[in-house]
C-alpha cells in the first residue's frame, strides 16, 4: 500500500509564505512588506534586517545551512551560488548563524561568465542580484543539503538586465499601468493594479536512465540525432489520456509531492500523445511567480526522475516521427478587485469593456506578430512549429464561432445585436445528464487561441523559459491599451468614441483572425495573401528584436533598452551556433566511433556467412544481397560523415555570428540530415544484437 499524502499539510511547507511571515514578523514590518509587494517601493534596511533574521531562523529550523540568490540568467535555466549562514565564531568558539538585510537584498555573482551579448566584457566581472520581494523564498533540498533560495533579478554593474526576470517585472508594471487606464474609463475606481496571470502546461518525456546513458545524443543534445522509427508510434492514439504505467505513476506521485511542498499548484497529470510523453499543468498564478514555478517544475522533474531510474527529457523534439513537446502558455488579465478583463460574460456583444480589451489584443498581436513568434523561438522549437503537431510558425488568433460572429457584425454594421449561444448537448442516454455546451469549439492548431476567459499561446517550447513570451505579451498589449486610453481619455462622447474605436481596431486587424485548420497548406497560402509573416526559424526570428518598431515599443515602457535588445539578438545567434555545433560534433562522434565500426563488423560477419554457405555448396543469395545493401548504406554513411565534418569545419571558420548561425541552419543541418538518413536505414536492416545503442522502441515503450 502506497504512503498516503496529506496535501493540505505539506503544501508550501518549504515556502516562506505570507502566513509564516505573519507569524514571525512584527506587525509593522509585515505591513511594510505587504505594502511594497502590492504597491511597490523600497524596503527600509531596518525592516530588511528583521525579515532576513526571520527568514533565516525559519530556514535553519528546517535544516538549512546555506542561502542563495536564485536567478534566471539568459541561459534559459536558473543559477545559484551558495553561501553558508556561518560567520566568525565568538570568543568561546561558538559558531553564530547570521543573515543580514543587506545580504537578503543584494548579491554579487560574476556577470561576465553568463551570456551577455556583449554587454559585459570578460574582464568586467561585477553583476548584482536584487531580491524580488513579490516572489516568495523557498527551500531546496538535495545532496548539498537544505538551501534557502531567494528569487532575485540579475543586472550588470552598468544597469542592463542580464536575466529573464527583470524585463518580465518591468512588463508587468507596464501592462498594469495601462490596463488600469482602461478599467478607470469604465468606472472601476476600486482597482489599484491589473495583474497578468499565467498557467503554463508542461509536456515532457520519460525514458529509462540506463538506456539514456547509452545514447550520447540524448546526453549531449537532449534529443536523438539518429533513430529509426519503432514498429508502433502514436498512430493508434492509445497513449493519449491512457492508463498511466506503474513506474510513471510512482514518479508522478513523487513529483507532485515535491512540487506541492514548494508551493507549486500542480493540478493536472496525464499521458500525452506520443509514447513515453506526459503532461503536468498547474493552477494560474501571477506571471512572475508562474515563471519561477515553471523553472522549479522543470528542475524538479529532472531531479525526481533520477530517483525512479528514469530521465526526464524536456527537449521539444527528442524523437523524430512522433509528437514533440510544447508548453501552452495560458495568459489572462485581472484587476486586484476581482474583475477578469478577458471574461466575455453571457452576452459578449453587450460587454463593451471586454470588446475593447479584445480589440486591443487583436491589434497588438497583428502589429507585433513577428515579436510574438520570436518570443517562442528556441533551437528545439524549430523542429515543432509548422510540423503538423504544433501550431504553425504563422501567428493567428482563434476566437471561436461566437466571438468571430460578434466581430463580423461590428465590422460590417457597426453594431453587434446578437451572439451565438451554446445550447444543450443531448447525450441520448437516459441516465446521463444533458450538458450545457460552450458557445464555441476549440482549435488545437491555433498558435494564439481564445479559450473562454484567457488566451492560450500554444507556441512556447517545452524546455524554454516562459518569461520571454509573457514579457512580450505584456508589452504589446500594454502598447495597445496605452494608445486606446490616449484617445478615449480625450473623448467628449465616451460611448461613441469607444464604439468607433472597437470597430476601427477590429476592421483594421481582422486579417490576424483565423478559425480554420492552421496545419493546412491552404492556410499558408491564405496567410501570405493576408500579408502575415511566416518566420520559420529561430535565426530568422532574432532580427525582429531590433527593428525600429520593436525598439520603440520596449523603450517606451522601459522594458528593454536598444542595447539590451541588441545583446539578446546576439545571444540568440550564439546559442544557435553552439547548439547545432554540439549536435554536429555528437553525430560525428557517434557515427565514427559507434555506428560505422559496428556495421563494419557486421559486414564481416555477413561476408564470412557468404563464404561459408558457398563452401557448403549452396548459393548464398540472401546473404550476398544483404551484404551488398548494407555495404551500400555503409559507404553512404561514411561519405556523409565526411561531408558533415567538412561543413562543421567551414562553419567554425566564419567570424560573423549572424552569418555563422545562418550557415549552421542552412548547410550544417542539411549535412546532419544527410548523415542521419543512411544510419537510420542501416538500423532497419542490421542485426539488432549488433546495433550499438537502444532503439526508439526500447526508449519509448520500455519505461
Amino acid at each position: 500500500m502506497s504512503e498516503r499524502l496529506n496535501v493540505e499539510e505539506i503544501f508550501a511547507s518549504k515556502v516562506f509564505t505570507f502566513g509564516k511571515m505573519k507569524e514571525r514578523l512584527p506587525k509593522s514590518v509585515y505591513k511594510e512588506v505587504r505594502q511594497i509587494m502590492d504597491q511597490g517601493g523600497e524596503l527600509s534596511l531596518a525592516a530588511a534586517d528583521v525579515v532576513a533574521k526571520a527568514m533565516k531562523d525559519w530556514a535553519v529550523e528546517n535544516g538549512a545551512t546555506h542561502y542563495t540568490h536564485w536567478f534566471q540568467p539568459l541561459t534559459g535555466i536558473t543559477a545559484e551560488k551558495h553561501d553558508a549562514f556561518v560567520t566568525h565564531p565568538d570568543e568561546d568558539g561558538k559558531m553564530i548563524m547570521e543573515f543580514s538585510g543587506k545580504e537578503l537584498i543584494k548579491g554579487e555573482p560574476d556577470a561576465s561568465s553568463f551570456p551577455s551579448g556583449g554587454l559585459r566584457a570578460t574582464f568586467e566581472a561585477r553583476g548584482y542580484t536584487a531580491w524580488d520581494i513579490t516572489s516568495p523564498a523557498f527551500l531546496k533540498e538535495d545532496a548539498t543539503g537544505v538551501i534557502l533560495c531567494i528569487p532575485t533579478a540579475f543586472c550588470s554593474y552598468t544597469g542592463e538586465a542580464l536575466d529573464k526576470k527583470t524585463p518580465l517585472l518591468r512588463s508587468m508594471e507596464a501592462i498594469s499601468e495601462q490596463a488600469l487606464r482602461i478599467v478607470r474609463l469604465f468606472g472601476n475606481t476600486g482597482a489599484t493594479k491589473v495583474v497578468a496571470s499565467v498557467g503554463p502546461e508542461q509536456e515532457y518525456f520519460l525514458v529509462d536512465r540506463e538506456k539514456y546513458l547509452q545514447r550520447e545524443d540524448l546526453i549531449f543534445a537532449g534529443r536523438t540525432l539518429f533513430g529509426a522509427p519503432a514498429p508502433k508510434g502514436q498512430e493508434l492514439e492509445d497513449h493519449y489520456f491512457g492508463t498511466i504505467r506503474e513506474r510513471v505513476g510512482a514518479y508522478m506521485k513523487d513529483l507532485n509531492a515535491e512540487l506541492w511542498k514548494l508551493g507549486v499548484t500542480a493540478k493536472t497529470q496525464h499521458n500525452e500523445v506520443a509514447p513515453a510523453q506526459h503532461e503536468l499543468a498547474p493552477v494560474y498564478e501571477t506571471a512572475n511567480i508562474a515563471v519561477d514555478h515553471n523553472q522549479l517544475v522543470m528542475e524538479t522533474m529532472k531531479k525526481v526522475a533520477g530517483r525512479h531510474g528514469l530521465t526526464c527529457l524536456l527537449h521539444e523534439k527528442p524523437f523524430a516521427g512522433v509528437n514533440g513537446s510544447g508548453k501552452h502558455n495560458n495568459w489572462s488579465l485581472g484587476t486586484d478587485n476581482g474583475v477578469n478583463l478577458l471574461d466575455p460574460g453571457e452576452t459578449p456583444n453587450e460587454n463593451i469593456q471586454f470588446l475593447l480589451v479584445l480589440a486591443c489584443i487583436i491589434k497588438a498581436v497583428d502589429i507585433h506578430a513577428d515579436l510574438l513568434r520570436q518570443s517562442a523561438s528556441d533551437v528545439g522549437n524549430d523542429h515543432r512549429l509548422g510540423a503538423n503537431e504544433a501550431p504553425p510558425a504563422i501567428i493567428s488568433v482563434f476566437l471561436g464561432e461566437q466571438l468571430e460572429d460578434v466581430v463580423k457584425q461590428l465590422v460590417e454594421t457597426g453594431e453587434a445585436e446578437h451572439c451565438l449561444e451554446g445550447g444543450k448537448l443531448e447525450t441520448g442516454v437516459s441516465t446521463l445528464p444533458d450538458l450545457e455546451k460552450d458557445a464555441t469549439d476549440r482549435n488545437r492548431t491555433s498558435p494564439f487561441a481564445f479559450t473562454g476567459n484567457k488566451f492560450e499561446f500554444r507556441m512556447v517550447g517545452s524546455s524554454d523559459s516562459i518569461a520571454s513570451p509573457n514579457t512580450t505579451l505584456n508589452a504589446i498589449v500594454a502598447e495597445a491599451f496605452c494608445e486606446a486610453a490616449d484617445r478615449l481619455e480625450k473623448a467628449e462622447d465616451f460611448e461613441l468614441a469607444v464604439h468607433d474605436l472597437i470597430k476601427e481596431y477590429l476592421g483594421a486587424h481582422q486579417r490576424i483572425i483565423f478559425n480554420g485548420d492552421g496545419y493546412s497548406d491552404e492556410w499558408v497560402a491564405e496567410a501570405a495573401r493576408r500579408g502575415l509573416p511566416n518566420i520559420k526559424s529561430m535565426v530568422e526570428a532574432a532580427a525582429t528584436l531590433t527593428t525600429d518598431k520593436a525598439v520603440k515599443l520596449f523603450e517606451k515602457f522601459g522594458i528593454f533598452t536598444k542595447v539590451e535588445l541588441e545583446s539578446r539578438e546576439e545571444i540568440i545567434y550564439e546559442t544557435y551556433v553552439k547548439t547545432i555545433n554540439i549536435e554536429a560534433n555528437t553525430m560525428i562522434d557517434m557515427a565514427g566511433k559507434k555506428y560505422i565500426p559496428a556495421v563494419a563488423k557486421y559486414t564481416k560477419q555477413l561476408a564470412d556467412a557468404v563464404v561459408a554457405v558457398r563452401e557448403a555448396g549452396v548459393e548464398p543469395t540472401v546473404q550476398a544481397r544483404l551484404l551488398g545493401k548494407v555495404n551500400e548504406k555503409l559507404t553512404a554513411a561514411q561519405e556523409a560523415l565526411s561531408g558533415l565534418s567538412q561543413a562543421a569545419a567551414a562553419a567554425a571558420a566564419i567570424t560573423d555570428m549572424k552569418s555563422q548561425a545562418l550557415y549552421y541552419k542552412d548547410t550544417v543541418r542539411e549535412a546532419m540530415d544527410a548523415l542521419r538518413a543512411p544510419i537510420d536505414e542501416l538500423e532497419m536492416i542490421v542485426d539488432k544484437g549488433v546495433w550499438p545503442v537502444p532503439s526508439y522502441g526500447e526508449l519509448t515503450f520500455e519505461v
